[in-house]
């Protein structure tokens, strides 16, 4: 019997770019506010999924309940929430769940059968030590045998849960391994195999707590990028960021980590820099790898030879905070645009103390 599909998850639900987000993101509030629907995470969530039109269903129940009450029931919002938004994670969730139950249960009858037959043994063993106390034994090759018999079914018994026990071992193995791999599902952007903005936010500030000597941020932005979706596609687009995050994974010193801030634009965290010199370094070699790839254009064969990036970096201040360091970053990437891109520009503009 063939399995029912699984639901997608919410990073294969919304792999929108920035810009196709924001272009739902108009669509869906004016729904909202026209319904007069606070817009609050499970609302924007649900006309967020409206506006893209991919589950007819949903946008017909959202039609109804619109058009039967005057005013959004906070509980259909959640119900609707569950049914349609968060469904693959709470199965998934309930598989884990349900798995860990079975574990636990197959674990308590195995416990339960070897105490059983510890018993049993107990028992056996006491009548036939009781029986070879007595003056004269009638049928000690009976009794003798019985130990026996009761001793080769306590040897299997230990064996067989000494072989559940090995097997829940490795049952436990996989649903932590099946734990790390949603844990760090959830940090990863889906298409570069770099963290996404949420986790690099996280590991920045993480960073900067741990003090800022040697800490420095690099930004970078692939050049005329929307003007190459335009031309060649969506497709090739995503081929070229892949291509970036994959030199980003390659090319990363230690204790460095890269994250893919939105769309077209990657920042990297870097230890261990004394000063801007060794973050210039890295970024220049980036930045040539990244001039050196070359995309093929299926339909056509042509290869692109055109893709370039320009970079911002900053090294962080006693002062930064994560939003001082990003805006330096940031101001020098836009500064390396303006020269020209396809060039490396560090902050010069020191960072505003904190109040």
């Amino acid at each position: 019997m063939s399995q029912p599909p699984k639901p997608p998850s919410l990073l294969e639900l919304y792999p929108e770019e920035t810009r196709e987000a924001a272009d739902l993101l108009k669509q869906a509030v004016p729904l909202m506010v026209r319904h007069a629907i606070p817009p609050n995470p499970v609302h924007y969530a649900l006309w967020y999924t409206y506006s893209k039109g991919m589950m007819p269903d949903l946008n017909r129940r959202l039609d109804k309940i619109v058009s039967d009450f005057d005013v959004f029931p906070p509980d259909s919002a959640l119900k609707l929430f569950r049914d349609y938004i968060i469904r693959g994670e709470l199965e998934e969730a309930r598989t884990g769940q349900q798995q860990v139950i079975d574990l636990v249960d197959d674990i308590e009858g195995d416990v339960s059968r070897s105490v059983s037959g510890s018993h049993s043994y107990q028992t056996s063993l006491a009548a036939g030590l009781a029986a070879l106390h007595e003056p004269i034994i009638d049928d000690l090759p009976n009794v003798l045998s019985q130990l026996q018999q009761s001793t080769q079914v306590m040897q299997e018994q230990q064996e067989q849960f000494l072989y559940r026990l090995r097997a829940a071992q490795s049952e436990i193995q996989h649903l932590r391994n099946q734990l790390e791999r949603a844990q760090l599902a959830a940090t990863l952007d889906g298409l570069t195999q770099v963290f996404n903005r949420q986790a690099f936010t996280r590991l920045l500030e993480q960073s900067l707590n741990n003090g800022h000597q040697g800490l420095a941020l690099v930004m970078l932005d692939i050049d005329h990028f929307k003007q190459f979706n335009d031309q060649f596609g969506h497709p090739l687009g995503d081929r070229v960021l892949q291509h970036v995050g994959q030199l980003l994974r390659d090319l990363l010193p230690p204790r460095a980590m890269a994250a893919r801030y939105g769309g077209e634009e990657f920042c990297i965290i870097l230890r261990d820099c004394k000063d801007l010199e060794v973050a210039r370094n890295f970024a220049e070699q980036l930045r040539s790898k990244v001039q050196a790839l070359r995309v093929k254009v299926r339909r056509t064969d042509q290869v692109l030879d055109t893709i370039t990036a320009s970079f911002g970096m900053a090294l962080a201040e006693p002062c930064d905070t994560v939003e001082t360091l990003i805006t330096r970053a940031d101001d020098a990437l836009y500064q390396a645009k303006r020269n020209g891109r396809n060039q490396v520009h560090p902050a010069i503009k020191e960072p505003v103390p904190s109040a």
